[in-house]
């Protein structure tokens, strides 16, 4: 059975979990919405539903969710441009790919925004496949786009790592029963990210590069 790398993209490839609060911070302002930045930090890497089910809760009026999720989108596109990845991001994808680890993104972001980061990442000839939430009925912290990804690229779930940066994605990561390896370069505290599963923590993308056959990526043939 081929081994697997999952990647979430925000936070953990690329360096924009901060534009994405200060985008949503607008877009539910421009709403009448004031939410303090803190709690929109802690919920990016939720699909846009259920992040405004956690920030405005699920027995509000839905009529304002298109019009706050589009301008998140609209004002998150300025930065297109100027998006960066994160240190060792595209060098920690192809090193998992001469390993012979089957590379693999599980993502809540649009296809604009994911084509914006897989062009700044920069290391599109390794990653075989795509997972988005908007493929499956439930997105993270449900296991759901994970299993996905492992359907798309060939694998199962003890074959399987995933690296992410939120506590969603490390939820999502142990209920799919896969290792997960949790980045703190999304800004989200370590403790935060073992109590929701991570089994390692790394400070970005380089460091897990750097310590890579002493991971769970290690010994691979």
């Amino acid at each position: 059975m081929p081994r697997a790398a999952l990647f979430d993209v925000d936070g953990t490839l690329v360096d924009s979990n901060y534009l994405h609060v200060a985008a949503w911070w607008e877009a539910l302002r421009q709403s009448g919405h004031d939410v303090p930045a803190t709690a929109i930090h802690h919920a990016i890497g939720l699909g846009s539903t259920d992040l405004l089910d956690h920030l405005l809760g699920e027995h509000r009026d839905r009529d304002q969710d298109d019009t706050i999720t589009q301008a998140h989108k609209t004002l998150y596109a300025t930065h297109y441009e100027r998006l960066t990845p994160l240190p060792g991001a595209g060098d920690l994808l192809r090193a998992l790919d001469a390993r012979g680890w089957r590379i693999g993104l599980v993502t809540s972001a649009d296809d604009r925004q994911l084509a914006a980061m897989r062009e700044a990442v920069g290391a599109d000839e390794v990653i075989r496949d795509t997972a988005s939430s908007a493929d499956v009925s439930r997105g993270k912290p449900a296991p759901d786009p994970l299993r996905h990804g492992m359907e798309l690229v060939g694998s199962e779930a003890a074959d399987t790592v995933f690296v992410g940066d939120s506590v969603w994605d490390m939820r999502a990561a142990s209920r799919a029963g896969i290792t997960a390896v949790a980045l703190l370069s999304g800004g989200i505290p370590r403790a935060d990210l073992e109590r929701a599963g991570a089994r390692e923590v790394y400070e970005d993308p380089s460091d897990l590069l750097a310590r890579l056959d002493d991971s769970a990526f290690g010994g691979a043939s």
